[in-house]
């Protein structure tokens, strides 16, 4: 990866398919993430990281166990290690990830939603 600029929503829009991560940036050991999602992801969990979620545009429900989280434009939330969470959003929203290098979308629930990181046109 280049230390070029990148632009979030430029990125964003160059995105085609639904819950495909694709590389911005890094920066040391983490990979800034962005995708665009609609639809329920999977309940999993991510044992040995945090991981947090910055909404672009949309609403994103971060689904808890006991609680749901709501996100709308320009909120931030960090969904702690070991905690299962299920992402949702009602209407298309796009999203920027950072998480380590490595961290797999569904955490310890692998399956057909698994997809390996994608990087940028």
């Amino acid at each position: 990866m280049t230390s070029d600029v990148r632009n979030i929503l430029t990125a964003l829009d160059s995105i085609g398919e639904l819950w495909q991560p694709h590389r911005l940036a890094s920066v040391n050991d983490y990979d800034v993430k962005v995708a665009r999602i609609e639809g329920e992801f999977i309940w999993h969990t991510h044992p040995d990281t945090d991981e947090l979620f910055l909404v672009v545009s949309g609403e994103l429900t971060v689904r808890l166990r006991d609680r749901d989280v709501v996100l709308g434009p320009n909120d931030v939330f960090v969904v702690p290690r070991g905690v299962e969470h299920c992402p949702r959003a009602t209407v298309e929203t796009r999203i920027v990830l950072i998480e380590p290098k490595g961290t797999v979308n569904t955490g310890d629930a692998p399956g057909e939603r698994t997809s390996p990181l994608r990087e940028l046109d």
